[in-house]
């Protein structure tokens, strides 16, 4: 065990509830599946010493074949083991709903988290600021994740503090999480991606209120906004991207990336009137739409 640690096996020291709750989970089917794991181990051993050549007790029955009391237990065991990890699982399937927002007398941070070759893109719509491969959170405050990709399937995961889910093209997943205690944590994606995969990761930092608001004073304080003349540079491929600080982004930008991937006009409508009830950016996404009918038109 001397090499799990925080860095080496993040799973097992979960950072919040969420996590907590996962890694609660993994022991807990972990130790129901002991029940017929260990008996394994032990009989194995216990038949090869009980009918040893040289000295074995057991008894020779060449003509056996059949024991009620044997085939009871291979079958009754293994399908109480079932319902009781089916009973975990089903329950913990709902209460660790990745799209199900967390109580908390805290308003929630929003951040659209967006796949990027091979970055993670963070945008903080509630504080108008943007990050590349950098996230922060205050402590004990939930994160409400919209996530999405503006490249291949990825697949966001801070084990420290919740599951992992997947970006996707043109789709918006959700995940909502909370850091109950402050620290630095390793965040990455875990779909293979292509080239840069094994250096696509970002540090979490959760921290104090008063630490998280001056960090966004920081991130204002850069002199790069990220508008769409440096979006299409930061959307090009890089491997080990260093963290950068935009002071402000474009508006309707995690709505537009949505529309670049539009499958049809009502998938089209559909990403406007979602985005634009996150985003106070109604006029752009309004005139992307027009954009998009004035193309299906053409189509």
């Amino acid at each position: 065990m001397s090499g799990c640690g925080l860095n080496t096996a993040p799973i097992l020291y979960p950072k919040g509830p969420i996590a907590l709750a996962e890694r609660d989970l993994l022991f807990a089917a972990l130790f129901v599946m002991m029940i017929v794991v260990i008996p394994v181990f032990i009989m194995a051993f216990l038949v090869v010493w009980r009918y040893r050549a040289d000295g074995g007790k057991g008894k020779y029955a060449p003509d056996w074949g059949y024991s009620v009391g044997i085939d009871a237990i291979i079958w009754i065991v293994p399908a109480i083991i079932v319902i009781v990890l089916g009973y975990l699982l089903w329950n913990a399937t709902f209460k660790l709903n990745p799209y199900k927002p967390l109580a908390s007398s805290e308003p929630a941070l929003e951040v659209q988290a967006i796949a990027l070759d091979w970055k993670w893109l963070f945008v903080y719509p509630q504080y108008g600021v943007a990050t590349v491969n950098e996230l922060a959170m205050p402590v004990d405050r939930p994160v409400n994740f919209k996530i999405t990709s503006d490249t291949v399937m990825n697949s966001f995961f801070i084990p420290s503090l919740a599951g992992q889910i997947y970006a996707m093209a043109g789709m918006t997943t959700q995940l909502h999480l909370v850091a109950d205690s402050t620290g630095t944590f390793r965040g990455r994606n875990t779909q293979y991606s292509g080239d840069g995969f094994a250096e696509q990761w970002f540090q979490a930092h959760s921290m104090s209120n008063e630490d998280f608001e001056a960090w966004v004073e920081k991130v204002k304080q850069s002199e790069t906004g990220l508008d769409e003349a440096a979006y299409t540079q930061l959307a090009k491929p890089t491997i080990k991207h260093e963290v950068e600080y935009y002071s402000s982004f474009a508006p309707g930008l995690f709505g537009s990336i949505l529309l670049k991937y539009a499958m049809n006009q009502d998938h089209r409508n559909l990403i406007c009137s979602a985005t634009a009830q996150s985003e106070p950016v109604a006029p752009k996404l309004a005139s992307l739409r027009e954009d998009a009918n004035v193309r299906h038109t053409d189509d």
